[in-house]
């Protein structure tokens, strides 16, 4: 990894990031995570194309979301120590390499090692996120990153839109067809855009700094019990957005991929909600936030037991749900940061694990739990990941603050 290495006039410095710089990154960081969520609305298809059962199919995006884990271990560290720049601009590429290898995919093998591939390089989001926080000054760091953080949100909300679109025009692999040439295209504008110099990082080795990351963990309790939250509403989150696509193409509906892409936009109430959670944080309340969100997010559920019966309901739901996920999960990233600002990517990298490693069970277990008990058994699961959430949050609520 020689090539990635901080070179020695990289020392030290600072950059303003001009608005093109940010604008970028931000659309850099909602391409690449839009990888991790195209294949929720696509389901049926995939299955189809390749003979799977509808118990089975989870297993798609539950690979996509265990190679996202592997590269929050493993890439996400690199920003520390690495050359950034480099460091970004190879994984963009290697990104559009994966896309499209998933989009030409002959064979449910080929397509599976391909789908945990997308998910490792999909990282470059959390690299980007760290990387604008190098480049900007205490100053201007909270607006910037924010920015460049609405494009994370922007990415997840328009990524099952964006699906649903190409799908019904071209397929399901046109869907990631069309992410490997714009992954490209974005690899070839960081290219142009990104400072040859940037601010040097740990002169720690690279081992050094993947054990650092469990030490982390075992030091801080505040640390390990919002890993944990951030395990358990994921989990609850990916039971919802994973399995919804079954119910909603099947009789009564029959919606189309567009259709039920629409879903996505309901999640545009989670993005209002991240300001506001940030705010009762940085004023002390993050606990009384926490608990609140975690208890309409386990209530979420029984409106979202309302499909088929009413559709309205069930979007009312889907909303509470969003709502009620992001804002917690903002809350923990407030907590956690303002705990540990020597650590910042081996921390990002270390949380995100847990929000993957949910992800990854709600999407096997939600497919598997709708093939035998219906949607029904859908919703019991969900909420029970939400009432496991609540209840740990009980239990560990007088933990000291940041």
């Amino acid at each position: 990894m020689d090539f990635l290495k901080d070179t020695p006039s990289s020392a030290g410095v600072k950059s303003k990031l001009g608005s093109w710089t940010l604008l970028l990154f931000a659309v850099t960081c909602g391409a690449s995570v839009a990888n991790v969520y195209y294949a929720q609305p696509l389901l049926g298809s995939i299955a189809s194309d390749f003979g799977l059962e509808t118990a089975d199919i989870g297993i798609v995006v539950t690979l996509t979301q265990i190679g996202y884990a592997a590269g929050l271990l493993l890439i996400v560290p690199l920003a520390d120590i690495a050359n950034r720049r480099r460091l970004v601009i190879t994984q963009t590429m290697l990104l559009s390499a994966a896309a499209a290898a998933v989009g030409l995919a002959p064979s449910t093998f080929m397509l599976l090692v391909a789908m945990i591939a997308l998910g490792l390089l999909s990282v470059v989001v959390q690299v980007v996120v760290a990387l604008t926080a190098s480049l900007t000054g205490p100053e201007e760091r909270g607006r910037a990153v924010g920015l460049v953080t609405s494009g994370v949100v922007i990415g997840i909300l328009a990524a099952r839109l964006w699906a649903g679109l190409l799908a019904d025009l071209g397929g399901w692999r046109t869907v990631y067809l069309a992410s490997a040439m714009l992954m490209l295209i974005m690899s070839m504008l960081l290219a142009k855009t990104l400072p040859r110099e940037m601010p040097s990082g740990s002169k720690e080795g690279y081992v050094a700094i993947l054990r650092s990351v469990p030490q982390l963990f075992l030091r801080d309790p505040l640390l390990r019990a919002r890993a944990v939250l951030a395990f358990l509403i994921f989990a609850s989150f990916s039971t919802l957005w994973t399995a919804m696509v079954l119910p909603l193409s099947a009789s009564p509906y029959l919606m189309s991929h567009t259709a039920i892409g629409l879903f996505g936009l309901a999640g545009v109430a989670g993005a209002l909600a991240a300001s506001g959670a940030g705010r009762l944080a940085d004023r002390g309340l993050a606990q009384p936030a926490t608990g609140a969100s975690l208890a309409l997010l386990a209530i979420s559920w029984a409106a979202i037991l309302c499909l088929p019966a009413s559709l309205p309901v069930f979007l009312l739901g889907v909303v509470a749900l969003d709502f009620a996920v992001q804002a917690v999960h903002v809350t923990n990233q407030t907590l956690i940061f303002a705990a540990r600002p020597e650590a910042r990517s081996r921390l990002v990298g270390g949380y995100m694990v847990f929000y993957s490693a949910g992800s990854a069970l709600g999407a096997i277990t939600s497919t598997m739990i709708y093939a035998h008990a219906g949607w029904p058994g859908v919703c019991a699961l969900g909420c029970s990941f939400s009432v496991m959430a609540l209840v740990f949050w009980w239990i560990t609520r007088p933990m000291p603050k940041a």
